[in-house]
């Protein structure tokens, strides 16, 4: 009797088993059985291009050598890795992330073990390649950056799929043999139209999972090339420009909104994240009190100082206060039954000053005063007409929109109420006031435009690298910002016209020689609150305390071609580094680049007004 239970229970044992083999694992164990014959192998597409204004290429695709490792038809993994690490170099970090990649990743898939060979490394696997089978050699394509570090904070980079990626990839095949995606830049923002659409090739295998030969292919379709608006050329003088120092640079082409540069500085090179940064080097650069990796220039909220006043005119003059009305500046400005001084960054003061010359020399007790008589309300809605407080619409992720402040911000925020003293920092862009440089960019191509704003935007036009079909990108709807007189506009930008080539204009240091008239406005913002009574001594005052430079401008005064915004962390006077920068990135554009203003045309006097 015991003989026969002990024979029904290890039939029913049994018959679980095969059950479980034949069900549950069907699938799995179907596949492996064709795959010892037949393969159905992805086949990854090529990544589109991408391309400067001028054709220059800012990503593309090299030929390397990788190896992937089929982990079902491996044995001992831990003693393959020990073997071909005798062939070919292995760091921890390779198997860490090999294994860590395995345990998300079905073992029946390919994996790549080991990228970017060197020659001498694949003709060693080569000849040992017998002794490992499930490991094969292979030809891929990897994203390389020509122009390196230059246009990373543009471009941005792809890296390997990672698990959390994975979540956010689509599961019906669109990643099928792909093993890289857009991490940051342009590379994320239009991964989509780069990545293209993968194939699949069916394969012959023989026993030791290597192809013999293929049976049919459904062929990948490549990804778009991306035409962007950006001239590496200015963007390599901008970046040159900024050596040394930390901040950004946005120059803009007024008339459409395409970016010609974008730098900030420091930066870091794109290439050392596209098959996996070392723990080491990416602490190195996260860590880094410089912020490589921190894009200033969509990234960065700073006060924007009197780069802003022209703004805050426009506003004045639709409220009544005519750009000819005068203040009289001693040096400092009280408001009423308040002892406390706002002071003029010039001790002596100006004297009577009106909206011209309190532009031309930057006079900050004219505008206290007429922050003062607008109220923060005015000031408020005004500024924000320009896009002041609000994302510009940049085809890069992650752009913040700086701060216009007001009541309501104040007492949900701060849980306090709106004083006075901040309407008066707010009218020479300081206090809780912050923009980012593409935002200085923008509202500065909107007044070389008398009021007409368009969307700065990168991609110019994408094009089927197979049928060489372009296709221009459309261009944001224009928007009117119209004043009650237009000649408005033309009061405010005569007056910034002065800044460079009046006899007292704070960046008057810039004019010698121009072949061109511009219009610009320095800036000089505070990081840090200085005591009554104290006074600024830069030399004394620890770097990270030190005014930030800035200046904003655009040329030619007539048909404006360039638009930009200088934000140099640190720099001291707005018109002695900031001014400069733009006065060299303006003439390198506009002579070399677009070769307009020939010597031959006559030479502004210096002095004129």
């Amino acid at each position: 009797m015991l003989t026969l239970l002990f024979i029904v229970l290890l039939s029913f044992l049994l018959f679980v088993r095969v059950a479980y083999l034949q069900i549950a694992q069907h699938d799995r164990f179907e596949l492996l059985s064709q795959e010892n014959h037949i393969d159905r192998v992805p086949l990854e597409p090529v990544r589109g291009l991408i391309l400067d204004r001028n054709e220059e290429v800012l990503a593309h695709n090299v030929q390397v050598f990788n190896l992937e490792i089929l982990p079902d038809r491996v044995s001992d993994l831990d003693r393959y890795l020990q073997e071909l690490s005798h062939l070919v170099e292995f760091t921890q970090e390779d198997m860490d992330g090999l294994k860590a990649t395995l345990k998300s990743r079905p073992s029946f898939e390919r994996q790549t073990l080991k990228t970017n060979l060197t020659d001498e490394q694949v003709a060693v696997f080569s000849v040992n390649q017998h002794r490992f089978p499930g490991v094969e050699l292979k030809v891929d394509l990897q994203r390389d950056y020509p122009y390196g570090d230059l246009a990373a904070h543009i471009v941005g980079y792809v890296g390997r799929i990672s698990p959390d990626d994975r979540e956010l990839v689509n599961e019906q095949g669109e990643y099928d043999g792909i093993s890289h995606i857009g991490k940051i830049g342009i590379e994320s923002q239009y991964e989509k139209t780069l990545k293209g659409d993968p194939g699949h090739s069916q394969v012959e295998m023989n026993a030791h999972g290597r192809i013999v030969r293929h049976l049919k292919q459904d062929m990948p379709n490549s990804g778009q090339t991306l035409h962007l608006s950006l001239d590496i050329m200015l963007q390599k003088e901008s970046m040159a420009a900024l050596e040394g120092y930390e901040g950004a640079i946005v120059a803009i082409d007024p008339k459409t909104g395409e970016i010609l540069a974008l730098a900030s500085a420091p930066t870091y090179d794109p290439n050392l994240f596209v098959n996996g940064i070392s723990k080491t080097r990416y602490a190195q650069l996260n860590t880094s009190e410089l912020k490589p990796l921190f894009n200033r220039s969509i990234y960065g909220q700073y006060a924007p100082g009197s780069t802003i006043k022209g703004f805050v005119s426009l506003v004045g003059l639709e409220h009544g206060y005519e750009h000819a009305r005068k203040t009289f500046c001693p040096g400092w400005y009280s408001l009423p039954n308040n002892d406390r001084r706002y002071r003029c960054w010039r001790r002596s003061g100006h004297g009577l000053v009106d909206g011209y010359t309190a532009i031309e020399r930057s006079c900050d007790v004219y505008y206290y005063d007429l922050a003062i008589r607008l109220g923060i309300d005015r000031l408020q809605e005004g500024l924000m007409r320009f896009g002041f407080g609000q994302k510009t619409g940049i085809d890069l992720q992650g752009e913040r929109s700086g701060l216009m402040p007001g009541m309501e911000w104040k007492q949900e925020v701060h849980n306090q109420p709106w004083f006075s003293g901040d309407t008066v920092n707010s009218g020479i862009g300081q206090g809780y006031m912050l923009m980012t440089p593409v935002q200085l960019a923008s509202v500065t191509a909107i007044l070389a435009n008398r009021g007409v704003a368009i969307t700065p935007h990168l991609l110019r036009m994408t094009e089927n690298p197979v049928r060489q079909q372009s296709e221009l990108t459309v261009v944001p709807e224009q928007k009117q910002i119209p004043l009650q007189q237009d000649e408005f506009y033309d009061q405010v930008i005569e007056s910034m016209r002065r800044v460079v080539h009046g006899l007292n204009g704070t960046a008057k240091g810039i004019r010698t020689d121009m072949r061109y008239e511009m219009a610009g406005k320095t800036g000089t913002a505070q990081v840090v609150g200085i005591p009554q009574g104290q006074e600024y001594d830069e030399e004394n005052t620890p770097k990270k305390y030190r005014d930030h430079s800035l200046f904003v401008g655009f040329a030619p005064l007539d048909d404006p071609r360039i638009a930009i915004a200088i934000v140099v962390e640190h720099g001291g006077s707005g018109g002695k580094v900031a001014a400069p920068i733009a006065r060299r990135l303006i003439d390198y554009y506009l002579l070399e680049r677009l070769g307009l203003f020939t010597p031959e045309v006559d030479v502004l006097p210096t002095g004129q007004i």
